[in-house]
């Protein structure tokens, strides 16, 4: 295994300089920081869906393929409170609190009678996702929505080497890097965070010692659930509101989990960062195979660290 994980760290070595070498021969220097600084914030978007995908099933096991349903679910019901109030940070809370609402009952309504039974978790996840596919595409229709950020944080913001750049997607990068230390600090130090850690690695013990295990573990996927409801908006924002995101961010969820680790924050983060750059790589330099990228990235994982760069063994 340390002959595997040598040949791993070289080969992340190897991309590095690669990369370094992209940048020293292509003519236009600033198309390279441009692509780096897309690649970031797709980056913190995969980052904010995935984040809440890790929680519930890198540390609660629960296979929730209905994730990205969520997300669609909190973006339609934001961009409907968005339009009704014309607040965009209220559409942000609307977002959030329905879809914890949304995973709160799944996570009482369905996994609490299904714990530990993962392929009966997968399908009826899946039938509650091609349900709620449905009822959003008959209230909504098959339009493209988009919200409007707010005055100060839209229009653009002049970069070193980069030029304008978009002033929302910085403000979403550095969103995603403030939740993500909030949740490492949150699972690391706080007394909640230690029972959610105690409850994966032994439920019978936590349990015995006096703490209601099942709304510690409701009270988290809530919050993993709210999560993509509050990147459903904010990834509306950047980008739009379609039928079809549902799917694909449930699919990048699933890979920045596996390439990054299941259960790690951090690990979630360096997945996300990964996955953006290399997608949006393949999309400037090589859109023919653009996709390749992401799969060979998590082939390699596969191959040399089966439970992910920061995954822990089980």
């Amino acid at each position: 295994m340390t002959l595997l994980r040598r040949w791993f760290w070289a080969w992340l070595g190897g991309l590095v300089l690669a990369a370094l070498a992209v940048w020293g021969i292509v003519d236009n220097q600033r198309l390279f920081f441009v692509t780096t600084l897309n690649g970031l914030t797709l980056a913190a978007l995969y980052f904010l869906v995935a984040s809440g995908f890790t929680l519930v099933f890198g540390l609660l096991r629960n296979v929730n393929l209905a994730h990205g349903s969520l997300y669609l679910l909190g973006a339609y019901v934001g961009w409907v409170v968005g339009e009704l109030s014309g607040s965009w940070f209220v559409a942000v809370a609307a977002g959030f609190l329905f879809a914890a609402l949304m995973g709160l009952v799944l996570q009482v309504g369905v996994f609490r009678f299904m714990q530990g039974e993962d392929l009966r978790q997968t399908m009826a996840t899946i039938g509650l996702s091609i349900i709620a596919a449905d009822v959003a595409l008959w209230i909504w229709g098959g339009e493209i929505y988009q919200f409007d950020p707010p005055r100060w944080i839209s229009g653009t913001t002049t970069l070193p080497l980069v030029g304008k750049f978009s002033t929302y997607r910085l403000v979403l990068l550095a969103t995603a890097v403030v939740i993500g230390v909030g949740l490492w600090a949150f699972l690391a130090y706080t007394r909640v965070g230690m029972m959610i850690r105690a409850g994966v690695d032994d439920r019978a013990m936590l349990s015995a010692s006096g703490v209601n295990v099942q709304m510690v573990f409701a009270v988290t996927f809530a919050i993993g659930a709210g999560l993509a409801g509050f990147a459903g908006v904010v990834g509306g924002t950047a980008l739009s509101i379609a039928p079809g995101e549902d799917t694909r961010y449930l699919l990048a969820s699933l890979v920045v989990v596996i390439v990054g680790g299941m259960g790690s924050v951090t690990g979630a983060a360096l997945g996300a960062v990964l996955i953006g750059v290399a997608e949006q790589f393949g999309l400037a330099y090589a859109p023919t195979y653009g996709i390749v990228f992401t799969f060979v990235i998590m082939a390699l994982v596969l191959a040399f660290r089966p439970q992910g760069i920061l995954g822990r063994r089980t």
